[in-house]
């Protein structure tokens, strides 16, 4: 191995051509989204390629009720609302997350509460959630960050305590588990997203998933205009006639049309197919990772309990500027490695470089002027300090990610993972050169 970084004028150790892109669309996939288009049915509460989306995932989660959407972010506002949560109502979550998962509070006029992490899990810390609650919190939102597990037991005795549901934001967690169950089923309501970067990409859409009847039917008429639309009306579809029915037009609520397409729905259908064997690999790539990496002073792969496991939708690393002895701050340290290791060819990334109530929107409060949810009559003002987070500000000032959404670990070949932790040794046998 040269001792000359690529960085500094030297040959790369990864080879471009072993990069796999994501997603990965098959000759099947692109047969299923044409079989939905020549059908002739594109849309509506009824069309065939969703319901069995729906009854497909249910099946998978574990579920008893799935109601797909036309986004991750309209899943989760849809949730908020099946949940009754209402105008400056509080829901706690986590200050580690994307952004959406404070947006489908506010959408509802709510107002999100955030929670420091756990260190080792990136997750929502369950010791810090009680201090937050008071008379006018409604729910609890874990996000289950990364595709690892939040510890579920723990959030739920504290929901279930203060009289509170629980909304799993599974989002980056597709077929992660947790004691054995896989996520999104074990709270009230949980929620996926069919995005293109999601190891189940559908280029975009979502799902709500439940095992309770009232949330389902509240979810599914908040998602459809408010209209009751039952699923008993389903017999009354006619293929010949697929937007027509026994509909009243008749909204009995507030509501949105979060409803996706068939094309979407019969593009993920087939990728569900895939699912677990991506799951595999992806498995496979992070263990080795975090095997070799864990050898190298000054580099913590990430951790997952022995009773979870992980979709590794990022698969984040922290660094120590100490253990390494380069005398740089923790953000000067790994702005400079992840710098060598690009140079060295690795597809390595920042995802999130602030605490999601660090972003502008939340420092601000903009977007609705002085009233709800910022300041209600029956509250006080809110405001978010980032002190309140520390181990979320240390996180990102500290971490990165080893992948990118362009060539994420899921279809990625073990050869690459090998490059990958030559180029981890390489840069850190010379870190001279990196600090310099």
């Amino acid at each position: 191995m040269t001792n000359t970084l690529a960085i500094r004028g030297g040959t790369p150790v990864v080879r471009k051509d072993l990069h796999v892109r994501w997603p990965i669309v098959t000759q099947e996939d692109k047969a299923a989204v044409l079989a939905a288009l020549e059908s002739g049915i594109l849309n509506g509460p009824y069309a065939p390629q969703v319901k069995a989306l729906e009854e497909a995932w249910a099946h998978y989660c574990g579920v008893k009720y799935a109601l797909a959407t036309n986004s991750g972010t309209a899943a989760l506002h849809t949730t908020v609302a099946a949940g009754g949560i209402g105008t400056g109502d509080q829901v706690i979550t986590t200050a580690f997350t994307f952004l959406a998962t404070a947006l489908g509070v506010l959408h509802h006029n709510a107002v999100p509460v955030f929670v420091d992490i756990d260190p080792r899990t990136f997750n929502i810390n369950p010791a810090k959630i009680e201090e937050r609650i008071t008379s006018r919190t409604k729910a609890i939102i874990p996000v289950h960050i990364h595709g690892l597990p939040a510890d579920m037991d723990a959030i739920l005795a504290i929901a279930r305590k203060h009289g509170l549901i629980v909304i799993e934001d599974a989002a980056q967690a597709h077929g992660s588990t947790y004691k054995g169950r896989k996520v999104g089923g074990i709270g009230d309501m949980g929620i996926f997203s069919f995005q293109g970067s999601k190891n189940l990409p559908a280029g975009e859409g979502g799902m709500v998933v439940t095992n309770r009847e009232d949330l389902r039917d509240r979810a599914n008429m908040f998602r459809m205009f408010g209209e009751d639309i039952r699923e008993s009306d389903r017999k009354t579809f006619d293929p010949s006639h697929p937007l027509d029915g026994a509909r009243e037009y008749n909204s009995l609520m507030m509501g949105w049309m979060y409803r996706t397409n068939e094309m979407s729905a019969a593009l993920c259908r087939s990728q569900l197919r895939r699912l677990e064997a991506s799951l595999a690999n992806t498995r496979q790539n992070a263990a080795y990772l975090t095997e070799q990496l864990g050898k190298i002073p000054g580099v913590t792969p990430p951790y997952v309990p022995p009773d979870c496991t992980s979709s590794y939708y990022q698969y984040r690393i922290r660094l120590d500027p100490r253990a390494a002895a380069t005398g740089l701050s923790a953000k000067e340290f790994r702005n400079k490695v992840l710098a060598a290791l690009k140079a060295e060819g690795a597809e390595v990334s920042l995802w999130q470089t602030v605490p999601v109530p660090g972003q502008t929107l939340f420092q601000e409060r903009s977007g609705y002027g002085f009233s709800c949810p910022w300041k209600c009559p029956l509250g006080e003002e809110v405001k978010y300090d980032l002190a309140e987070y520390p181990e979320t500000v240390k996180l990102l000032a500290d971490s990165l990610v080893v992948g990118s959404h362009s060539y994420p670990l899921f279809p990625q070949p073990i050869e690459l993972m090998r490059s990958y932790v030559e180029a981890f040794q390489r840069v850190f046998a010379n870190l001279d050169q990196v600090v310099a």
